[in-house]
């Protein structure tokens, strides 16, 4: 067994299967789930797991070189926002629908509880060396 870390089986195998430049998008309990990328779903009632959580663990585990979440972040979920900036500093910001369109083309896709809107993050993976 793990000592640390993510223990969830499904999604510590599908963390070791990324490479650099795959998509990770990191989602709220109400964002649309397209067909194509593995999903792992991590909700089990509203608010649980949070999105800063589930973010906190994979941020943990992944190389990230950028992120891409809505622009509505801002107004919608300023929590979210403060969140998202201060861990990326080069956020890349884009209307909603544009971040479900890039989201068809995420090779991951971690489901969280979070229940206010727009706490939405596409990570794009990046290499340790």
């Amino acid at each position: 067994m793990k000592r640390a870390g993510i223990l969830n089986r499904h999604l510590a195998g599908a963390l070791a299967e990324l490479g650099h430049g795959d998509g990770v998008l990191v989602c709220d309990a109400g964002m649309p789930i397209p067909d194509g990328p593995r999903v792992v779903d991590l909700a089990f009632r509203a608010g649980v797991p949070s999105f800063a959580e589930v973010l906190d663990g994979l941020l943990a585990e992944l190389v990230v070189e950028g992120a891409t979440a809505a622009k509505e972040v801002r107004d919608a979920n300023p929590a979210a926002a403060a969140l998202l900036e201060g861990e990326f500093p080069e956020l890349e910001l884009v209307p909603h629908e544009r971040l479900k369109e890039l989201s068809a083309g995420a090779r991951l896709i971690v489901r969280t509880g979070e229940a206010r809107p727009y706490a939405n993050v596409l990570l794009r993976c990046g290499v340790f060396f």
